[in-house]
């Protein structure tokens, strides 16, 4: 079995967070504690913590092939079908777009599809499509 994952994130709103989560991605809920829920992420362990202070701060932005992202964020690699499954999911939701849909370095090895929206609750989630055997490709020949 692969390795899982782990990561905790601050929310400042549990309710908003579990409902973007669960509604909006499609992704399912595990244990619940006063103050906490898990949320299996694609296969991976994300627990959403409440606190609200910590909730929202993006810490400056990063260049992101002509855009901008917000240099605090996560994400998931889909493979292209899933990406264009996720937008679908996404765009009838009517997210609050980050980097709306597109596609960087294109023509590159690094090219990928990628869009960013925030979850409602103070964070900004990434969603990126390419071959994962392409996820660590660099513009240099091999």
């Amino acid at each position: 079995m692969a390795p899982l994952f782990h990561l905790s994130i601050p929310v400042n709103d549990l309710d908003r967070a579990k409902d973007f989560y669960l509604s909006t991605l499609g992704c399912e809920i595990g244990r619940e504690t006063k103050g906490r829920f898990d949320i299996n992420f694609f296969g991976h362990h994300v627990v959403a913590h409440l606190s609200p202070k910590d909730a929202g701060m993006e810490g400056g932005t990063i260049p992101s092939d002509g855009a901008t992202s917000p240099l605090r964020h996560f994400g998931v690699v889909l493979e292209p079908a899933e990406w264009d499954r996720m937008k679908t999911r996404l765009e009838a939701a009517d997210v609050e777009w980050v980097l709306t849909p597109r596609i960087s370095f294109e023509g590159k090895p690094a090219e990928q599809r990628i869009m960013q929206c925030r979850d409602g609750a103070g964070n900004v989630v990434e969603f990126k499509g390419q071959p994962h055997e392409r996820v660590f490709a660099t513009d240099a020949p091999a």
